[in-house]
């Protein structure tokens, strides 16, 4: 069964930044596409940032991009996202997902965590 597990979410100022981690149980996380969803209050999920296997292509949503970085530590079963200059814009639930190709491209997101709350107060 695949495990995802967010952390580093948190209640931070406008101009701040933040660390994502998800720990992803090897089976999953190995040869897998990793990527970052938010929802915001009221919204849909929508795709913030992925990251291929092993790590060499990235994608970001035009708001985030330039803010935003995602990375992926695979001897630790690890993606990271990290937030800076943050905006209440970017307030909602982050949510780390597994891809079913290398891939993020064509990836399909099938395996999900549980979600890490970020709240940036203005």
């Amino acid at each position: 069964q695949a495990q995802l597990v967010e952390s580093g979410g948190g209640l931070v100022q406008a101009g701040g930044s933040l660390r994502l981690s998800c720990v992803v149980s090897e089976r999953t996380f190995d040869r897998s596409a990793m990527a970052w969803f938010r929802q915001a209050p009221g919204k849909e999920r929508e795709l913030t940032a992925s990251i291929d296997w092993p790590g060499d292509n990235t994608y970001y949503t035009d708001s985030v991009k330039g803010r935003f970085t995602i990375s992926r530590e695979n001897a630790k079963f690890t993606v990271y996202l990290q937030m800076n200059s943050l905006t209440p814009e970017d307030t909602g639930t982050y949510y780390c997902a597994a891809g079913t190709a290398r891939n993020n491209w064509r990836s399909q997101w099938n395996r999900w965590g549980q979600g890490t709350q970020v709240t940036v107060s203005s």
